[in-house]
């Protein structure tokens, strides 16, 4: 598997588990509702707020990510795929 496979799946597993974030944060609010410690008219906010503070710090740990794979490329002397490789500007 080479180093473009192995991050797109590291990315699609990423997108899954916040897929399973959000369904578990309804879970916890809906039992938090059923223990009476959260007003049933007040869930859908908390569930929404909490949901959409796990998607703000996934897009910046995905942005670190990123930041980091470009790094370590460019030491390794590998081109990211939106940028030429030497060779290819040389031809240029």
């Amino acid at each position: 598997m080479d180093i473009r496979d192995f991050l797109g799946k590291s990315f699609n597993f990423g997108l899954g588990l916040a897929v399973y974030s959000k369904e578990k944060i309804e879970s916890i609010v809906d039992e938090m509702v059923n223990r009476g410690e959260l007003a049933q008219k007040d869930a859908r906010q908390v569930a929404e707020d909490l949901v959409k503070k796990g998607e703000e710090e996934r897009e910046e740990i995905r942005k670190f990510i990123r930041s980091e794979v470009a790094a370590i490329l460019k030491e390794a002397g590998i081109a990211p795929a939106d940028q030429p490789s030497s060779e290819e500007k040389k031809q240029d």
